[in-house]
């Protein structure tokens, strides 16, 4: 299941964070990839120990808070800090698949990367190229969204970057421990939270249907989800 979900970041506050970022001293990315993604991987990254990577990841983290379609789809139990990545001319992330667990940094936690989530932080006019290309059941699927706009994507999945041909692609990523691990589990949850949301609005929140349909939400939930 890919899902977009747009505007996670007003206008406003990408404006704010592309100050700290434009200034911000960036490293290669290759030095925190695994063996195998170091050969594919070309580009630079911020150090995520250190401002402003620190300060911008945590309120990333208190906008998808307040996202509903976030917290439906990926019923976060943990989350990544997010990490912030920049693509200059010519340079991509070939393909590859995210690492199945992480620790989390500062922690003694373990995170399984159940769902993978890529920030859009530069407008689509300043670069060229740069799209990321996510392998999925129906086909290879790209995405370039708008700053502030987010997809997020199953973790197993084989994707990549392409290279920029103009400009510079921004980006912060991160991933989420997903309660529910079944993915199956996950995407038949969040579309029937989806249609709860869409019959109460229509129908109202009190209607008996809807209440039926919320206890069957619940009980699902309440048998797949293992929290954290």
């Amino acid at each position: 299941m890919l899902i977009t979900i747009p505007q996670v970041l007003s206008a406003e506050e990408v404006e704010q964070f592309r100050t700290h970022l434009d200034k911000a001293a960036w490293q290669d990315g290759t030095g925190t990839a695994g063996p195998v993604a170091r050969q594919v991987k070309n580009n630079q990254q911020l150090n995520d120990t250190q401002e402003p990577a620190i300060s911008l990841g945590k309120h990333i983290l208190q906008a998808l808070s307040q996202q509903p379609v976030f917290i439906s789809a990926a019923l976060p139990a943990k989350i990544y800090p997010p990490k912030f990545n920049r693509y200059n001319l010519a340079e991509n992330y070939g393909t590859h698949v995210d690492g199945s667990l992480m620790q989390i940094p500062g922690t003694q936690q373990t995170l399984r990367t159940d769902l993978s989530a890529t920030l859009f932080l530069a407008e689509l006019e300043e670069y060229e190229g740069g799209e990321l290309t996510i392998e999925t059941q129906y086909g290879a699927q790209v995405v370039k969204l708008a700053a502030g706009d987010m997809v997020l994507y199953p973790s197993t999945s084989l994707h990549q970057v392409s290279p920029v041909t103009r400009g510079a692609r921004i980006a912060s990523f991160f991933w989420i421990q997903s309660m529910v691990r079944d993915s199956q589990q996950r995407e038949l949850l969040f579309e029937l939270d989806s249609s709860i949301q869409g019959l109460s609005a229509e129908l109202g929140a009190s209607h008996t249907a809807i209440m039926a349909l919320s206890a069957t939400y619940h009980n699902l939930l309440r048998q797949w989800a293992v929290p954290a």
